[in-house]
């Protein structure tokens, strides 16, 4: 990886800079869904994300759609054992939901990366596949000035890995594609995404999970922090 001429840092937002708090975790699917009458399992969730995790990766447009989304989540629930003919309106419920800040938390690293970064005179912009506001994401977090450049699916038409989102990106940050660089936790959306469209790229893992079909020369980073000795 050749970092000496990157002048612009795009990072993913969900799971890379902020997570998911109580409402999208296995407890809140229960309360979600026993307003509903249905009945799910929260031991089951790990399993149902895991299941249902197909339904993003492999979508072959890669058209933002809010039924996708809807239909992603509707599959967990259903993983969980959630029946009914309510399934899909307590899904829809949920993924509104993923839209408002208040429901999530910042990392701990990420507020002083992304300061560092702009110490050293580097361009920072988000790139995400959610229909949140991402000025209101912004704010929120007290991110304001430390984000210069934003593009969400939601807004731009395509999802992540669609090479178009990516370019947005670049345009609004007025650099090339070889001069920046994408992080993410997304090996498919992140990732190859971002190298595909030219870009360099660097997939975290907090978990500290490797992929097997990594590509090649791509680093792989435990937290933000780590971010400062590529650099």
């Amino acid at each position: 990886m050749n970092t000496d001429q990157i002048r612009a840092v795009f990072f993913d937002v969900d799971f890379t800079l902020i997570y998911p708090g109580p409402t999208f975790q296995a407890e809140g699917y229960r309360r979600a869904c026993l307003a509903m009458d249905i009945e799910v399992d929260p031991a089951r969730f790990d399993h149902a994300t895991a299941a249902s995790s197909f339904i993003l990766d492999e979508v072959e447009e890669q058209i933002y759609n809010h039924d996708l989304f809807v239909h992603y989540t509707a599959s967990i629930i259903e993983h969980m054992g959630g029946r009914g003919p309510h399934v899909v309106e307590v899904a829809r419920q949920i993924y509104e939901q993923w839209a408002v800040n208040h429901h999530f938390e910042i990392y701990d690293d990420a507020e002083p990366v992304l300061r560092g970064l702009q110490a050293r005179g580097l361009t920072v912009g988000v790139i995400s596949n959610s229909h949140r506001s991402l000025d209101a994401f912004r704010d929120h977090f007290s991110l304001t000035g430390l984000i210069h450049v934003s593009v969400s699916s939601a807004e731009h038409g395509y999802l992540k890995p669609h090479r178009s989102i990516f370019d947005a990106a670049l345009e609004r940050a007025g650099v090339r594609a070889a001069e920046s660089m994408m992080v993410g936790d997304s090996l498919k959306h992140d990732v190859e995404g971002a190298l595909k469209a030219g870009m360099q790229a660097v997939l975290l893992r907090r978990s500290g999970e490797v992929p097997a079909n990594l590509p090649p020369g791509v680093p792989v980073i435990q937290t933000l922090t780590q971010l400062e000795k590529l650099l």
